[in-house]
Formats: structure tokens, C-alpha cells, sequence
């Protein structure tokens, strides 16, 4: 961990967040971790399954493919900070062009092909707009390998402003915020999708926050009945929803849990957690109203999940340590499989 100059000021605001981080004892400093991007135990993965491969550069299965993979971007980074749904965001929409090129493009271009199902990666904290495109595309070709039989999709990278941008403990803070504003902009971005079109949505970290917030979104939208966005509670596509040491709060799907509903919106839910996450482990102090652990660090019991939801979540611990990065959860060949295969598996037009 990178020294702090004492004389380096904190940019939070306001003042108050300015003074509750000069206190901060050195322990909780370790906090800045988290952006470094239960009852019933979780399953863990089998012996014979916990070796490592070599590392895969990011987007190295690329070169070899003999066809561009089918890969979009949506970006909000350009976008403020918003308090509802908007009715017509200036979203950023990209394309990987038959050169590996990215190309500006349009929402009804993305939309088209409704049969194709739509395969959503919402990253974490302190990425720019190319890493995340590059995880995005190292993503995709991790799922093409791994489910060779699944109907041909689509990836769609969500980019939200989440850049390194001053100390780290208060630029966490402050991307936790910004995760209640993007749960807005990916709720505006999901009521487009036609009601017919299987959805996988893949969270990782702040990525499973505002996933949730989305959906939350959705559910409250068809409650009031607003017609610009498609319904998303009763919708005849599978939406299978998997997170990946998620950086929301660990009751959220309690019966009385602030995620609760969100359930409604999801056929299959895969959580991959890490007991010894470094970075969750201080999860709580990025919300001083929170009182809560991480349930990408702590897990949940199944029986919070409603009847008819498929649901598995997995103990990453023996593969890739306290280590709170994505990659090594794409690069293990086990991980690998039961992310795709959850994202994946079964997701068909009906």
C-alpha cells in the first residue's frame, strides 16, 4: 500500500468527509482496497479444480478468433449525476468494428435482433473507459469458449465514470454514490430491451450495486405504471444475473432487505464470493450509515431466495486469495466456466 503525504488533502465533500478521513486510524486506510478495481456455507470448488493456468493477457483469446466477437460499449462517463430515471440519457454507444476497431454507433442499432440474447458487464471501481473495454472484450471470448453450444450474443460493456481520481478511501466513497446514479442510467438502458430478449447481467464489485439499484428501479417503474420502459417483473425473456465479489451489502435479499424486490427480475442468480477479500472485508466504512459486511465477503443463506429462482453461490477462496481484481476469476478455468456457464446456460428466446 502506497504511502499518504500528511500533507496531501483529502478532495471529499463537503468539509465533513474532509475531517472523518484525517481521523480515520491507519487500520480502516486499508479501506482504499475495496477500490482496488452466512448461515448456510457457501459451496467451495473441488481440489482437482483449484490450478491456476498461466496468466492470459487481457484480450489475448482474441487473436486467434477467425471472426470479430459480436462486442458493444454503452458509456455514461460524460453524463452527471441524476436522482431518477431519465427519460432519454446522451448514452455513448460503441461498436468493435470488423477492423477491432471501436466505432460509434446508436441505441437502435444495439437494440436490434431481438432473438440475440444480451450478455451486460458492469465493472467495478478505478477503471478508465479502455480497461473497462478490455475486460469486457477478454470477458466475451471467455464465454464463447466456455459455452460453445450457447446461441450466438451480444456483449455490452457498461462504462461509468469510475477512473482513479484523488485519495482513495474518499474516491471510493464518493464512486459508491455515483453507483446510486448509474443504477438510474442501467435501468433507463434495460426498460429498452425488448420484454422477449433473454438478459444475462455479470456485476463485478460496485458493478453488482448498481445492477441492483436497476432492477430495483424496474420494479418500482412497473409499480407506477411508467410506460416509456419495458416491464421488467413478469417479462417473458430469462434474465440470469451473476455477481462477482459484490460490493453490496450482505442482507440485501433478506425478506426485509433493501434489494429485496429486485428478485422479482431474476431466473437464476450466481453469486462468486471470497471470504478473504482484502478489499470487502472493509466494506462498511464506505457508507457510515451502513452497518453491514459485504455479501461478496460474507455469502447468504439460501433460503432468502425465493421458490422457482435458481441460485448457487461459490467460495472463490482456494482459487484466487485475498485478491479483490476480476482477472484471476477469468483466468481460472473453473471460475471461468461456472461464470459463463451462469450466464449463459439456458439463456434461449422463448
Amino acid at each position: 500500500m502506497p504511502a499518504i503525504p500528511e500533507a496531501t488533502t483529502c478532495r471529499c465533500q463537503p468539509p465533513t468527509r474532509w475531517l472523518a478521513c484525517r481521523r480515520l486510524p491507519g487500520l480502516l486506510l486499508g479501506a482504499w482496497l475495496v477500490a482496488a478495481s452466512c448461515t448456510l456455507p457457501a459451496a467451495t470448488l473441488p481440489e482437482d479444480q483449484l490450478v491456476m493456468p498461466a496468466p492470459c493477457p487481457e484480450g489475448a483469446c482474441l487473436t486467434t478468433a477467425s471472426h470479430t466477437p459480436d462486442v458493444w460499449a454503452v458509456s455514461t462517463r460524460s453524463l452527471p449525476d441524476i436522482g431518477c430515471m431519465p427519460t432519454a440519457p446522451h448514452v455513448g454507444v460503441e461498436k468493435l468494428g470488423n477492423n477491432r476497431r471501436w466505432q460509434r454507433s446508436d441505441l437502435a442499432s444495439l437494440m436490434e435482433d431481438s432473438t440475440r440474447p444480451l450478455l451486460l458487464f458492469v465493472h467495478g471501481d478505478r477503471y478508465d473507459h479502455g480497461s473497462a473495454l478490455q475486460q469486457g472484450l477478454f470477458l466475451a471470448s471467455r464465454a464463447a469458449a466456455c459455452c460453445p453450444t450457447a446461441p450466438p450474443f451480444r456483449t455490452v460493456v457498461i462504462s461509468w465514470p469510475s477512473s482513479k481520481d484523488g485519495i482513495l478511501l474518499c474516491d471510493t466513497r464518493k464512486k459508491y454514490e455515483r453507483s446510486m446514479s448509474e443504477g438510474h442510467y442501467l435501468a433507463w438502458l434495460l426498460g429498452q430491451v425488448n420484454p422477449e430478449r433473454p438478459v444475462a447481467l455479470i456485476g463485478y464489485s460496485y458493478g453488482a450495486l448498481i445492477t441492483l439499484e436497476a432492477l430495483n428501479h424496474l420494479v418500482e417503474a412497473h409499480r407506477t405504471g411508467r410506460h416509456d420502459v419495458q416491464p421488467w417483473p413478469g417479462r417473458t425473456g430469462r434474465v440470469q444475473v451473476i455477481f462477482i465479489a459484490a460490493a453490496v451489502r450482505q442482507d440485501a435479499f433478506a425478506p426485509r432487505g433493501a434489494y429485496r424486490h429486485a428478485l422479482t427480475c431474476i431466473d437464476r442468480l450466481t453469486l462468486l464470493n471470497n471470504s478473504r477479500d482484502k478489499a470487502l472485508r472493509f466494506f462498511e466504512h464506505v457508507d457510515r450509515t451502513m452497518t453491514a459486511d459485504a455479501l461478496g465477503h460474507e455469502g447468504m443463506p439460501s433460503r432468502w431466495i425465493p421458490a422457482g429462482t435458481e441460485f448457487l453461490q461459490l467460495d472463490a477462496t482456494n482459487v484466487v486469495g485475498k485478491n479483490h481484481r476480476l482477472l484471476p476469476y477469468l483466468e481460472s478455468p473453473a471460475l471461468a466456466r461456472r461464470i459463463c456457464t451462469g450466464a449463459m446456460e439456458g439463456l434461449s428466446t422463448p
